[in-house]
């Protein structure tokens, strides 16, 4: 019997990550899905993309970039999606679908996300009304669940938060203290309902109107190990014992080299539109990043016992950021550039001086200097 999915959030990365990954699967005989989406927010822009999700026939993902060496341009149309709702629109059958369908839930609700409004802190978990924070609805979607028979849930994040599976899941239980919950629902809770940390990697960084994507393709969904079987196999998604590793070199290779690029763009005014892969063809600029990489991090990984890993993923980041089909723009990049030099560098040499206190790291460590 096949495990349907309701999945939070309408997102161009959740049509290019999950949707595709479980489409997949499907194809390949695996009993998962089909998934229905749940669009959480009030308002906004996004409302087209539901009634787009109901229409039969599917969305287009399409895959651009460099694979294993090799220029890749190909679409795939998604099918694994069979229903929509707004939450707000359509409350009562969301409450319903969940409470009596549901086998796995996804969610992608942005960095702000997990934040629960302060009309949510006292609440009526029978009430109709819908919750404004996602938690919230959560939790009274949970309520309803229980009631209904309680049968168990799988839950997988894939927010960029740390060990976003517990975080959500104290957030829960917390909020269920609050409500004056049951304590055959807490028990249920935290029995039944399994939530995972994960760790999500793709750069998708254009829609496809109404509903569609374009993305890189390189992909991975880093999952920890838990008293769970996972509901779907395929070539991007790793069960991992360690999810600090994966989370750690996406953060220190990846995020930090993006952060890199900003600092360049932003001390030498470079053209406003500028992306990273165009950056890059700058020769002095290719040099500089290539050398922090060579001298700096991966260093600083060995330091850390991930030596191999790290040599490894830097090689496949260059190649990613050289995409030349992707416009990703190093003014987006430098949004909130302090923020990202503190967690991304500043703290990455944090971690290696835990080990090896007296590791020189001087580019890094000028442009943290910058913005203390």
């Amino acid at each position: 019997m096949s495990r349907r999915i309701v999945q939070f959030g309408t997102s161009r990365f959740l049509q290019a990550h999950v949707d595709l990954f479980v489409h997949e699967a499907r194809a390949a005989g695996q009993p998962i899905g089909p998934i229905t989406v749940v669009k959480t927010t009030a308002g906004g822009d996004r409302a087209g993309r539901v009634a787009a999700f109901r229409q039969a026939g599917g969305f287009p993902v399409r895959i651009r970039g460099h694979r294993e060496g090799a220029l890749v341009d190909e679409t795939v149309i998604v099918r694994s999606v069979d229903q929509a709702f707004d939450a707000h629109a359509d409350w009562p059958a969301v409450v319903d679908h969940f409470a009596k369908d549901a086998e796995v839930a996804v969610s992608n609700v942005g960095d702000r996300g997990y934040e629960i409004a302060g009309e949510d802190r006292i609440f009526d978990p029978t009430s109709s009304k819908v919750p404004v924070s996602f938690p919230g609805k959560l939790l009274a979607l949970l309520g309803a669940r229980h009631r209904a028979g309680g049968r168990p849930l799988l839950f997988l994040p894939t927010e960029l938060i740390a060990s976003n599976g517990r975080l959500l899941s104290c957030l829960v239980a917390d909020l269920a203290r609050a409500w004056g919950m049951s304590a055959a629902f807490q028990e249920w809770l935290a029995g039944s309902v399994v939530f995972a940390d994960g760790l999500v990697d793709r750069i998708v960084p254009e829609k496809i109107e109404p509903i569609g994507a374009v993305a890189e393709p390189y992909a991975l969904w880093a999952i920890r190990r838990g008293n769970f079987v996972p509901p779907l196999t395929h070539p991007a998604i790793v069960m991992t014992d360690n999810l600090e590793s994966f989370e750690r070199l996406k953060l220190h290779i990846l995020n930090l080299g993006h952060t890199v690029l900003a600092e360049e763009w932003t001390r030498h005014g470079r053209i406003a539109d500028e992306t990273v892969a165009r950056i890059l063809g700058d020769a002095a600029i290719a040099q500089r990043v290539a050398e922090i990489y060579a001298s700096e991090v991966v260093p600083g990984f060995a330091a850390r016992g991930m030596n191999e890993a790290a040599a490894a993923y830097v090689q496949t980041t260059l190649e990613r950021f050289r995409n030349p089909f992707l416009q990703h723009r190093l003014a987006d990049i430098a949004n909130n550039h302090a923020t990202k030099v503190a967690r991304r560098i500043q703290a990455f040499m944090d971690w290696v001086h835990e080990r090896v206190p007296r590791l020189r790291m001087p580019h890094l460590a000028a442009i943290a200097q910058a913005y203390r």
